[in-house]
């Protein structure tokens, strides 16, 4: 397989029709002065050493330069090998409250994309640690199983949102229950979860999930997103109501999430506009005892750019050595 570590320089490719549009546009000038000078066969023989035909072969040529030029600059690379590595650190599970209580806006822009930029920060300052993205609603789904390609995960947080679960509800303790299945066979002591949530569980018994995961040495955090006052739901350019026309007002349950976070031997932060809460949650989980597991990577590219670069080079002296003038030397001598 072929790749490009530089594709953004192909853009200069487009340049290529505008040399052969300026020559045309200066061979058409120098016409035009010659028929000013008299009629144009006769300028043409008083002036027989000029060669309109290397002209455009001088062009077709410093085209290829520039084109294999263009091709060496975008750096083409082969021969990608599978290489596995040894890492050590922690596996993390993120676990996403996607509901539609999470389009309250006491954080801005949401409380969902607030929660999404959170995340995508601390990813950047992971090292080693393997990171998997859980979301959930009334049901809950692993959007990226653990790993560290940190640019993977960042790309598939970006495309969550609260239509990313059809069936609404907050089942956070199936959320838990889908997070101690997800871990890999590899990790068995430094694993956490991370669920952040605005606490409202209406579907199932958390509690019971994050006990489970603490039994099975997986340490459950929660991070509270809203406020305790509440706040209406903004949805289709209104405010979200219920069967009665009442506006509903989503709620922060504190409680809740604290008991959560004290039965899976974790710990309890309510996510601030500046500060979410991952910070220190990451820190507490550093001190965990890192694990040694294995990562393949594609790796070892073998370079290509140089024989690009070199054709180029050799067309660039061909097109010098070409000139314009008309060659004197025949195949049977002298003219």
């Amino acid at each position: 397989m072929i790749i490009l570590a530089h594709p953004e320089y192909l853009s200069l490719l487009l340049l290529i029709p505008f040399l052969f549009i300026g020559v045309a546009v200066l061979m058409g000038a120098r016409r035009r002065r010659s028929r000013k000078l008299g009629d144009e066969e006769l300028v043409n023989q008083l002036m027989p050493s000029w060669s309109r035909s290397k002209v455009w072969v001088r062009t077709v040529i410093y085209s290829l330069a520039f084109f294999f030029f263009v091709i060496g600059l975008s750096r083409p690379q082969i021969g990608a090998k599978l290489k596995e590595y040894k890492v050590k650190g922690a596996e993390i599970m993120v676990v996403l409250d996607v509901s539609n209580s999470m389009l309250a806006r006491d954080y801005s822009p949401d409380r969902l994309e607030r929660a999404k930029l959170a995340i995508s920060r601390i990813t950047d300052r992971l090292q080693g640690d393997r990171i998997g993205l859980i979301i959930f609603a009334g049901s809950s789904f692993v959007q990226l199983p653990v790993t560290t390609d940190y640019v993977s995960a960042k790309m598939f947080l970006n495309s969550i949102s609260t239509g990313s679960i059809p069936v609404q509800g907050t089942a956070i303790g199936d959320a838990i229950n889908t997070a101690i299945r997800s871990f890999s066979a590899q990790s068995e002591n430094s694993r956490a979860i991370i669920v952040i949530t605005d606490g409202e569980n209406h579907e199932d018994d958390a509690v019971a999930a994050a006990s489970q995961a603490a039994e099975a040495g997986i340490k459950v955090y929660t991070i509270g997103v809203g406020s305790v006052e509440g706040q209406p739901i903004p949805m289709n350019g209104g405010l979200l109501k219920d069967k009665d026309g009442n506006i509903v007002v989503t709620k922060l349950d504190e409680d809740a999430l604290k008991e959560i976070a004290s039965a899976g031997g974790g710990a309890y932060v309510h996510a601030g506009n500046e500060e979410f809460g991952l910070t220190p949650i990451i820190s507490d989980i550093k001190k965990m005892r890192e694990e040694e597991y294995s990562s393949v990577v594609f790796e070892e590219y073998d370079e290509q750019f140089m024989y690009f670069l070199g054709i180029a080079l050799a067309l660039f002296v061909l097109e010098m050595l070409i000139g314009e003038r008309r060659s004197r030397r025949h195949l049977f001598g002298e003219r």
